[in-house]
């Protein structure tokens, strides 16, 4: 980078030491470039059309560097003149003849934005669109006479400044849609994404909408063809092309348009037997044959499912139905299962902050008396309250008898 540099800037010293002392000094001007204030070389005519039989005259004459210049004084000179349109064509076109289509483009663009209802309006701003294709088609750059490189930059920039400046021309549509081919060569797809939406919202019902729309979904499919594995993408592509059909059912692309939907399709099958192929070698059953049964859903006739259906059946034989089925690991029994939604609903208290410990026993005041014995048949026998055979005495027991007297 430094060496080209460098050598440009070799290059200009010497283009401007060779310039003698006695000419004018370079001015810059838009669409003409590094020009001499007298390169003209001859006089000023004193009328406009004057001027413009002369520099008509030079170009006959096959000298034109000498007639661009003398068109460039009739604009300078006579710039409110009727002349004054024609001649800023003729520079263009001189240019464009003259292999500088960069200067071309500049000079047509003057005359879209100094004669916006000119006579000669659609031509400026066809000569313009014909110089952006050849950039987006690969026409190289110059610099200093030579050229150098193709510019997509350069190119997106031209069809931009036409969609700026001719906005309601024949040509705004096509060089929206070209915006977005540049940027696709470029690499940018968000951006081509973004151009080619402009197209279908700003202008519907043009031709090349329907290009747009296919395109919005083609940019996507590319994405998927170069190994993206981003499942949104494949759905964009996928609803692009629906829409494509939808709105333009009449267009010769919409054949390609059902094969690109029938290989996305394809795409998320394999995407889905890869998956559960995986799950399988790491021992996720339940999960492989999900994603198998996903595959024979999508596409039952295809031999990916085919594959898939015989996996299937392979883990059922191998592990069984009942640890391929989803849900719960095992069942469990009415009290397990009450004990277990139990558990779940039971709030941990020791982490709440205002836990003080386990609540304390309650203490009753006094112990309860201890309930009487009743009487039963064998305790009335052992008291002597009934002779045996004789039906049981209910009631207080018989006095104690007296016991003995002293003496006695």
């Amino acid at each position: 980078m430094r060496k080209l540099i460098f050598s440009s800037s070799l290059v200009l010293a010497f283009f401007v030491s060779g310039i003698p002392a006695s000419r004018a000094a370079l001015v810059y001007r838009s669409g003409e470039g590094w020009v001499s204030e007298n390169e003209d070389a001859g006089t000023v005519e004193n009328s406009a059309s004057a001027q413009l039989h002369k520099a008509e005259a030079l170009e006959t004459a096959g000298d034109i560097k000498k007639a661009i210049s003398a068109y460039r004084t009739l604009l300078r000179k006579f710039p409110d003149s009727g002349a004054s349109p024609k001649a800023q064509l003729k520079i263009a076109q001189l240019y464009e003849a003259g292999g500088d289509p960069e200067k071309a483009f500049d000079a047509y663009g003057n005359y879209i934005t100094h004669y916006p209802r000119g006579e000669d309006f659609e031509k400026c701003v066809e000569g313009q669109f014909n110089i952006a294709k050849a950039f987006l088609n690969g026409e190289r750059r110059k610099l200093f006479g030579f050229k150098t490189f193709p510019s997509m930059e350069r190119a997106q920039q031209m069809f931009e400044a036409i969609i700026k400046n001719a906005p309601y021309s024949k040509y705004a549509a096509l060089s929206q849609f070209n915006v977005g081919q540049a940027n696709e060569k470029q690499g940018k797809d968000p951006e081509a994404i973004t151009a080619y939406q402009q197209v279908v919202d700003k202008y519907p019902a043009d031709e090349i909408a329907a290009d747009a729309q296919y395109q919005i979904g083609y940019t996507y499919l590319t994405e998927t063809n170069n190994g993206s594995n981003d499942q949104a993408t494949r759905t964009k592509s996928r609803e692009a092309f629906e829409d494509f059909m939808m709105h333009f059912p009449q267009s010769e692309k919409v054949a390609q348009a059902k094969d690109n939907i029938s290989k996305l399709a394809g795409t998320d099958i394999n995407r889905s037997l890869s998956v559960a192929q995986f799950y399988e070698r790491t021992g996720n059953f339940k999960a492989a044959v999900i994603y198998y049964g996903n595959v024979v859903n999508a596409a039952p006739d295809s031999p990916e499912a085919s594959v898939a259906q015989k996996q299937i059946s392979h883990l059922k034989e191998t592990v069984g139905e009942s640890a391929l089925r989803a849900g719960t690991e095992h069942a469990e029994t009415g009290a397990k299962a009450e004990e277990h939604r139990k558990l779940q609903a039971r709030v941990e208290t020791t982490a709440r902050p205002d836990y003080v410990g386990p609540p304390a026993p309650v203490v009753p005041d006094e112990a309860p008396p201890a309930k009487p014995e009743l009487r039963t048949p064998n305790a009335s026998a052992k008291s002597g309250t009934s002779a045996p055979g004789e039906p049981l005495r209910l009631g207080p027991p018989p006095p104690a008898p007296e016991p003995a007297l002293p003496g006695q």
